[in-house]
């Protein structure tokens, strides 16, 4: 049953009118209407909302633009009342059909869109399992570490090339009980994304990829006291940090990846303006695939702190980067990331302009302000939670970005936000 607001109250049919805002306590599956809830536009709303049979309707009179109309028990000739006249059966009209047809082919995009989504999430997980192992094989088995990396970068550059349009899925953070966060992989999936975005050859976008895979292999030799700190470092304790740049690049060498490889490797943590580590390079000295992989692996790690409760929401991320350390990147990279992942990335936490909460769970790089979003239906079960894509939803739009703890409860449980974002690609689904 779907929690009632104390503010809803009850209406019967011969009451709707335009402006009220109404909760249909129905499955998303049983009425022909893109949400559940939503403000009564026209008198075609109301023929379609009285044909469903309903004896009552729930609706919010703070949420409402007008009142019911009264009950036909309540008119009075005099001093009598009237008596009602009886209601005649629903007829499903030609525009029921219609709508009923559109909202069929609304579920048979909707089970597309999962599909799309549980493949890229297996394609995610097989390469997580390789990620894990390199991470692993780097130190035992550099050479076939090495190996098995590019063969993995190898697969992941001919989708991207294959494929003209990329969208960027948000992955679930558990399987089987354990967290599959890879940040290498992330940074990886990120960075070939946007590397792609600036037009660069295959050669050029492998040598990125596999450095984004191996250019944290270093912080094995970290002590988890310093990695797991949740205060800031002390000096010594951040130069030991900042080891780690030169053990991944000895790491590298050892694996016999290129010298560019192992530059980029090397350069993952310079700022374009001078502030980075180990060797505060400005631009024209930072090479040019290390600047991309600087950028995506601050975002990435903005996005997902030691604890999960400092991360920055993925709005909030791109925000803080273009307001306050424009500086430190390349701004070719920069814009196009932003224009690439949208004002909204993957994982972000939003509120629509009807009100309804939900979590963008997939970005078109072609068309990022128009995402795909899982929204939230009160009373309906997690699963059934229709994945709305905002390019065929022109009415709707996204007013704002939430934190999860802003969410009410029941939404909360219903879309599960991730404590880690975690991103996989695969060719944008144009049914």
């Amino acid at each position: 049953m779907p929690n009632q607001d104390e503010n809803s109250h009850y209406i019967t049919p011969e009451q709707l009118c335009i402006g009220l805002y109404v909760h249909l306590d129905l499955s998303w599956m049983d009425h022909p209407f893109t949400f559940s809830s939503f403000k009564i536009k026209n008198q075609e709303q109301i023929e379609t909302i009285r044909r469903l049979g309903l004896e009552k309707i729930r609706y919010s009179p703070a949420r409402s633009d007008s009142a019911p109309q009264p009950r036909h028990s309540q008119l009075q000739v005099g001093n009598i009342q009237s008596e009602p006249e009886p209601e005649p059966e629903p007829e499903v009209s030609a525009q029921d059909m219609a709508h009923l047809e559109a909202k069929r082919q609304r579920i048979a995009r909707l089970n597309a869109r999962r599909a799309a989504i549980d493949s890229c999430e297996k394609d995610f997980l097989s390469a997580a399992q390789v990620a894990k192992g390199l991470d692993r094989a780097i130190f035992s088995r550099p050479r076939e570490a090495a190996e098995a990396g590019a063969r993995m970068v190898e697969r992941m550059v001919d989708s991207l090339m294959t494929d003209k349009d990329i969208a960027i899925h948000l992955m679930n953070d558990r399987a089987g009980g354990e967290e599959v966060y890879y940040h290498s992989l992330n940074v990886a999936v990120l960075a070939l994304m946007l590397a792609k975005e600036l037009g660069l050859s295959a050669e050029e976008i492998r040598m990125l990829g596999t450095a984004a895979l191996f250019h944290d292999v270093g912080k094995a030799e970290i002590p988890d006291r310093i990695l797991l700190k949740t205060e800031a470092l002390n000096r010594a304790e951040q130069t030991l940090y900042e080891q780690h740049c030169q053990w991944s690049v000895d790491a590298a060498r050892k694996a016999g990846l290129s010298a560019d490889i192992q530059a980029i490797i090397g350069q993952h943590h310079e700022f374009c303006d001078g502030s980075g580590y180990p060797s505060k390079l400005k631009l024209q000295a930072i090479h040019p695939l290390a600047r991309i992989l600087a950028l995506v692996n601050h975002f990435d790690t903005l996005c997902n702190r030691a604890i999960p409760a400092d991360s920055h929401t993925p709005h909030e991320a791109l925000a803080l980067i273009f307001a306050q350390q424009r500086s430190k990147f390349d701004p070719l990279p920069l814009n196009t990331f932003i224009r690439c992942m949208g004002v909204y990335p993957p994982g972000s936490i939003v509120m629509l302009s009807n009100e309804t909460y939900g979590i963008v769970v997939s970005v078109n790089s072609s068309r990022p302000l128009k995402p795909q979003v899982l929204v939230h239906v009160p009373g309906g079960r997690p699963e059934d939670a229709p994945i709305i894509d905002l390019e065929e939803e022109t009415d709707l739009n996204i007013s704002k970005s939430l934190k999860a703890a802003q969410l009410p409860r029941e939404a909360m449980e219903s879309l599960s936000p991730r404590k880690r974002l975690t991103y996989f690609f695969a060719p944008k689904d144009n049914d």
